[in-house]
Parts: C-alpha cells; structure tokens; sequence
C-alpha cells in the first residue's frame, strides 16, 4: 500500500538511495523532530550516532502516520502503518531493504542485538493512537508506553553498551519519563487530537475537567503530582545511566537533563500549558552538549 503524504514521506528522494543516504535521511528526520535526541547524539561516538538515527527514523516514519494525516481515515491510516510494518519485517528476515528509511534500519538491527519485537511492541502502541483516546488508570497507561516509550530505551540498549544486565529496566523508565515529559507538555495539543493521556482516575482524584483547557488550582496540583511521578522515574533511570560506558553516559544524561528541563519550564510557567508550550531552546541544547564534548575532544 502507498503510504500517503506526511511530514516525513515528503522529504523522501524519488529514486534509489545508498544506504549512507538511508542513513543521512534518518539524520535528517531527528535534526527537524526530534532535536533534544539529535543534540544529545552528538556526544556519542561517531560510529554509533547513525544507529540511534536510523531508530529514530523509524518511529518518526510510523508516529507521522498516526498523527500527521489531516483528514486521511482511520481505516486508511490503520491500513498504511500495517503495511508499513509488514515492509519492515519482510525486509528485516531477507537481510537488506531498497525502503529509504527502512534500509538504515534494517542494517542497524542487523549489526546490533536488538530484539525485533520491540518494534512489533512500538507499531502496536502506534496502532492504538488511532483508536485509543484516554487510559483509565496509570497501569492502563504504563501498557501503552510499553511500547510507544519503555521500548524505546529497550532499542538503545545494544547501541549504548552498558556494563551491566540491571541498566534494562532502568532504561525503560528514563523512555517512559521522557514520554511522561512529553505527555505533560502536550496537554494542550493532545486535547487538540482528542485525545489525554493523564490517566483518567487521577484527572477524577484532582476535580479537573480539561476540556476547559484551565490552569485552575486543580488541574495545577495534579501537575504537581504527575511531575513528581516523573521524577520518580528519572531518578531510576540516573541509576541506569550509571551503568553505561563513559561516552554513552555523557549522551543519554545530556537527553536526560534537557528533557527533564521541561518539566522545570512547566512549573516556571506556572502549570499553565495551555497559553504555551514549555521548551527548552536550541540554544540551550547547543551549549550543554559544547560543554560535555569538551573533555572529550569531540
């Protein structure tokens, strides 16, 4: 099935590409979306930076046809992220893809141990973004992001080396707490989807109605609480992150203390993130990043 046009498939070049240009074009995915894990690739080793775009590259392909479609209908959007897993798992068992994204990828889960179903868990998480609106309880959330965010550090793992077998479940929380992260930033935009990913028996415990879309006293307290459940989670993953090689530390802790950053935008904003979107500039990321290379000499 053609997939139909999105951020992402737009900027796909016509004909065949090289598989360094499979993975410059993942490169080029995560410098325009996802720019805190492009700043903080930066500090790995070179030879490991295009495996953690290609990874990237992959998700954003999958998230842009959930969530970047306009009016395209669900059925049909359903239809196209179905095949394009099944492209991707066709190609992954034949050894090699002609997919210009899909090729990055292919040759990365290839040179590293990274288990194939973590990306069979994302693209089922992926799936129920487009049916799945709100999640009753935090267990009932924490099954979504296995897939959509804990997977995401489960990838990482045979990328990043760490030197002991205990930096698993550690890597799952820092992914849910930077989805966690997100999800607070975007109440706003998510509304917009229709879609809230605060769970549902915590929105009920505060008195908050956010289809108001109000920073009330209410609906600040429960920031309060859900930032401090993702604290919790960072500071589990600050345990994993201690497990890691040096170079391997220095990236995922830079990515761990822009994100987390966000949440301190947030509460300087005073809860309100309906009027603005908390985030930390480029700049920012640039200068934090100039400075964990120093030591290291690039």
């Amino acid at each position: 099935m053609q997939t139909p046009p999105t951020p992402t498939t737009r900027l796909l070049p016509k004909g065949p590409v090289t598989l360094a240009e499979s993975y410059d074009l993942c490169k080029q995915f995560n410098k325009r979306h996802g720019t805190t894990y492009y700043w903080s690739t930066k500090v790995l080793p070179v030879d490991k930076r295009p495996h953690v775009h290609a990874l990237y590259g992959f998700c954003r392909y999958a998230d842009d046809i959930v969530d970047d479609l306009g009016p395209v209908p669900v059925a049909e959007r359903e239809a196209a992220l179905a095949s394009f897993g099944e492209r991707f798992f066709h190609d992954l068992a034949a050894g090699s893809s002609t997919d210009p994204v899909l090729m990055a990828v292919v040759d990365t889960v290839r040179k590293f141990p990274i288990d194939p179903e973590c990306f069979r868990r994302f693209l089922r998480s992926m799936t129920m973004d487009l049916t799945v609106a709100t999640y009753e309880t935090w267990e009932d959330l924490l099954g979504y992001m296995d897939g959509s965010a804990a997977v995401i550090g489960e990838m990482m793992l045979p990328i990043l080396e760490p030197h002991d077998e205990a930096a698993f479940g550690h890597a799952r929380d820092l992914g849910n707490a930077f989805q966690l992260t997100n999800f607070l930033r975007d109440v706003n935009e998510d509304l917009d989807r229709g879609r809230v990913y605060i769970p549902q028996d915590d929105v009920r415990r505060f008195g908050v109605d956010l289809t108001t879309r109000s920073c009330s006293p209410e609906f600040v307290e429960l920031m309060k609480f859900e930032i401090a459940r993702c604290r919790t989670l960072y500071d589990s993953a600050d345990k994993g992150i201690a497990m890691l090689p040096p170079r391997s530390a220095r990236c995922i802790r830079a990515a761990r203390v822009l994100y987390s950053r966000i949440l301190e935008r947030i509460e300087a904003q005073q809860y309100d993130v309906f009027s603005e979107r908390a985030s930390v500039s480029t700049l920012q990321k640039a200068l934090m990043v100039g400075r964990l290379l120093v030591p290291i000499g690039g």
